[in-house]
């Protein structure tokens, strides 16, 4: 049987329950708490070491690359245990942080060498903010976490790690990483992994608007910042990757994109800023407006099937942020070169193909009319994407290769000097 290059949660589940009846002596699996509909949530540990580290997958559900990469590590650890020895370290993976999100959005899996975009898209999806587990309600508000969001940080309180891993995998991009505290030698590591992959570094990423650039390709977080983390749409909450710090675990989040664009490596500077800025925004309203066209007064209350609700609300949610992104780009210093234009037009474009491509799916059974002429945007979206910054496909050995070879070089480094 081929074995799926992104595995869905069962797979997941089963290929860890191989793995640790394989390895008895190395890795064992238990559930350490339940998703909202009462999906289990599996955690794989390699090692006895008393030093912890935990790496967390699948907390997006369009990213499925995490699973994958924490398979991958583990498989490696039960075949070399004499690692997790030097580093005195047990080493616990997460193989899925949204099971639920994770089965909404099963269905493509890519065909090396020359994967579709518009095929990734027939099966998007990724949650509305406030029910995405990594992040913790904002303080003051009305909401409790997620039993998702509950089960991590009660593992983080558990653990105490002295290292958080984070696995992320863009559709479109560059690879990047985030560090809530600044390793010396994990950055240029990063980057010589990237390089040796052949994985362009986003030079300027859109996300953690409030952290620090250090460029290429990396954002830490400032010391003196707050608590409350702001997401690029403008959501504020309190993450789940900032909530160790007070048990001193370092957090990395490392991003893989599945396609690359090399633009956004482009260290050129932007011969006018101002004029980049005012394009990329006139892109994102106008395909937003396209998009509205689309989902005139009818379309827009059709009926929709209980499970595809998720899909119609995350859709909504990312045209409603259109106006206030809109804004804040524009009021932003930006960096003066082109590839973080690049970065931000890619952005422009990913944020109606992402609401299409989920209204698509809501809408096929009740409003097929509609979801025929969002399928044709797709298309269309998709195939000036892939011309306009002339996407490659990044083979997953690579991907995960870049979420491994990260791991790896940042534990050791961190062990190194005594966390």
């Amino acid at each position: 049987m081929r074995t799926p290059l992104y595995p869905a949660v069962d797979e997941l589940e089963r290929q860890a329950r191989a793995l640790a009846t394989a390895a008895p002596e190395v890795l064992r699996l238990r559930t350490v708490g339940e998703s909202r509909a009462g999906r289990p949530l599996w955690l794989l540990s390699a090692g006895r070491g008393d030093r912890q580290i935990l790496t967390v997958a699948g907390a997006h559900a369009n990213e499925p690359v995490g699973g994958a990469s924490a398979l991958r590590l583990a498989r490696l650890l039960a075949r070399r245990p004499r690692d997790l020895e030097r580093l005195r370290c047990t080493w616990h993976f997460l193989l899925c942080l949204d099971p639920d999100g994770a089965r909404l959005a099963h269905g493509w899996q890519p065909e090396e060498p020359e994967p579709s975009l518009e095929e990734c898209h027939r099966n998007f999806y990724r949650p509305a903010f406030a029910c995405q587990p990594e992040s913790l309600p904002a303080p003051g508000g009305d909401r409790g976490p997620l039993p998702e969001s509950a089960t991590l940080v009660r593992l983080l309180d558990e653990l105490r790690p002295v290292a958080q891993f984070t696995l992320h995998g863009i559709e479109v991009g560059g690879a990047f990483m985030m560090s809530t505290r600044e390793v010396p030698g994990v950055a240029p590591a990063f980057r010589e992994t990237a390089a040796r992959l052949r994985i362009p570094l986003d030079r300027h990423p859109c996300d953690g608007p409030d952290w620090h650039l250090d460029p290429p390709g990396v954002l830490l977080l400032p010391g003196d910042r707050s608590e409350d983390e702001r997401d690029p749409s403008g959501f504020v909450a309190e993450s789940t990757w900032l909530y160790p710090r007070r048990h001193g675990t370092l957090t990395v989040l490392v991003e893989a994109p599945a396609w690359c664009a090399p633009a956004v490596s482009d260290a050129r500077p932007a011969v006018a800023p101002e004029r980049e800025i005012a394009r990329v925004n006139k892109v994102l309203l106008g395909r937003t407006r396209e998009l509205a066209a689309v989902l005139d007064e009818r379309a827009s209350t059709a009926a929709v099937p209980a499970d595809l609700l998720p899909l119609r609300e995350a859709a909504r949610e990312l045209v409603d942020v259109v106006p206030s992104l809109v804004d804040t780009w524009a009021a932003e210093e930006h960096s003066a070169h082109q590839g973080h234009f690049a970065t931000l037009g890619i952005a422009a474009r990913r944020i109606p193909l992402r609401a299409a491509a989920m209204m698509r799916r809501a809408l096929a059974r009740t409003a097929p009319e509609a979801s025929d002429t969002l399928a044709n945007l797709v298309r269309e979206w998709c195939q000036e994407l892939q011309k306009s910054y002339d996407l490659r496909w990044v083979p997953v050995s690579a991907q995960t290769g870049l979420h491994v070879r990260t791991m790896i070089d940042t534990a050791r480094l961190v062990c190194a000097t005594g966390g």
